[in-house]
C-alpha cells in the first residue's frame, strides 16, 4: 500500500461515502473504488460493508484507519519540514471557525497571512461551536476557532480575545435603551440554536443573575447569527448578539443596544486543537499569526475586542 491509497481510505472512512470522498479528493468513484479493492485484495480483508448507498467499515477497517491517520501525519511533517528548511510554509491550511470569528474576524487575518505566505491555500469551514469542537475533537479538523468552551480533556484551548454580548432590538420593538432583568422576561427572545457559542455563552451568563431558559418568552430560534438579525429587525423579538456582528446596524439605526444595569455580557473566542494530533508547520505559524492579530489588530480597528 503507498501513501495515496491510505489518503483515499482514509476519506471514504470519514465521509462514510463513495462519492463524498470522490468530491473530496477530486477522484472519479471508480478510481476511487479501484484503490479500496486494491488495498482490500493487498490485506485480504474487506474494509468497508456495502448496503445498498450506505457503507458501513468493518473492524478490520478500524485498525486500519489509526495507522493510515499516523502515516498521512508523518508524511505532511517530512513534507513540512523540509518545506521549513526553505523557510517558504505551504500546502494546504483547513481551518473550521464558529459564525462570528468566520464571519468577521479571521478574513483578515488569512489575507495577512496569504500576503506574507503566498503558497499556503486556505480553505475555511463555518458552523456553530458544537460543531467545530466536535470536528477537531473527531480529528476531522486540526484546527478551530470557536466562542464557548466545551468540556474534553482531550482538546486544548488557546484563548485569543474578548468578545461582548449586547441585547439588540429594532427601535419599533422596543423605545427604551435601559430596561430591568424582570422586564427582561416579558419580552419575546430570538435565539440561535443549541450548538451555538453565542447561545451557550447567553445562558451562562444569565443565569448568574439567576435566570434561566425557561424564564424568557421564545419566539423563534434560527440557525445563523444573520437570520437572528433580520428577525429582530422584524420586530419578532430581541436577541443576544455579538457587537461586532451588528457594528453596522447600530451605526445606521436599524437596530438598537438594550442595556441591563449591572449585567455585563462577556465571552472568549479560543482556538482549539486535540492534544494527540501535532500541528503541521504551515498551522503552527497560523496560529502564531492569530494569536498576534487578535490581540492587536482587532482592538486597533475600535472593535471592543482585546484578549487580557
Amino acid at each position: 500500500m503507498d501513501i495515496h491509497q491510505l489518503r483515499i481510505f482514509a476519506s471514504v472512512y470519514k465521509n462514510r461515502s463513495f462519492s463524498k470522498a470522490s468530491s473530496e479528493l477530486h477522484l472519479t468513484q471508480p478510481t476511487i473504488s479501484d484503490h479500496i479493492k486494491s488495498l482490500e485484495e493487498e490485506l485480504t480483508s474487506r474494509l468497508f460493508d456495502r448496503i445498498g448507498r450506505t457503507i458501513i467499515p468493518t473492524p478490520q477497517a478500524e485498525i486500519l484507519y489509526n495507522y493510515a491517520v499516523e502515516i498521512i501525519e508523518k508524511a505532511e511533517e517530512a513534507k513540512n519540514a523540509i518545506n521549513e528548511i526553505k523557510a517558504q510554509p505551504c500546502g494546504e491550511l483547513i481551518i473550521g471557525a464558529s459564525t462570528i470569528p468566520g464571519t468577521y474576524l479571521l478574513p483578515t487575518v488569512i489575507r495577512d497571512f496569504k500576503y506574507k505566505f503566498p503558497h499556503v491555500e486556505f480553505k475555511l469551514e463555518i458552523s456553530d461551536s458544537k460543531g467545530i469542537f466536535e470536528k477537531v475533537l473527531n480529528h476531522e479538523l486540526l484546527l478551530g476557532i470557536i466562542g464557548a468552551k466545551l468540556t474534553n480533556s482531550n482538546i486544548i484551548y488557546t484563548p485569543l480575545t474578548e468578545d461582548t454580548l449586547i441585547i439588540v432590538a429594532s427601535p419599533k420593538l422596543i423605545r427604551k435603551s435601559t430596561i430591568t432583568l424582570e422586564n427582561l422576561k416579558t419580552i419575546p427572545f430570538v435565539l440561535r440554536e443549541e450548538g451555538s457559542g453565542t447561545r451557550k455563552e447567553m445562558e451562562k451568563l444569565l443565569e448568574q443573575k439567576g435566570l434561566s431558559m425557561e424564564d424568557l418568552k421564545i419566539s423563534c430560534v434560527f440557525g445563523s447569527t444573520e437570520a437572528v438579525k433580520e428577525a429582530v429587525k422584524a420586530g419578532l423579538g430581541v436577541a443576544v448578539l455579538s457587537k461586532i456582528s451588528v457594528k453596522e446596524e447600530l451605526r445606521t439605526g436599524t437596530l438598537k443596544e438594550i442595556k441591563i444595569p449591572g449585567l455585563e455580557l462577556k465571552r472568549k473566542f479560543y482556538a482549539i486543537v486535540h492534544k494527540k494530533r501535532t500541528l503541521p508547520f504551515q498551522y503552527r505559524l497560523f496560529l502564531e499569526a492569530l494569536t498576534t492579530a487578535f490581540k492587536t489588530d482587532f482592538r486597533s480597528q475600535g472593535l471592543e475586542l482585546g484578549g487580557r
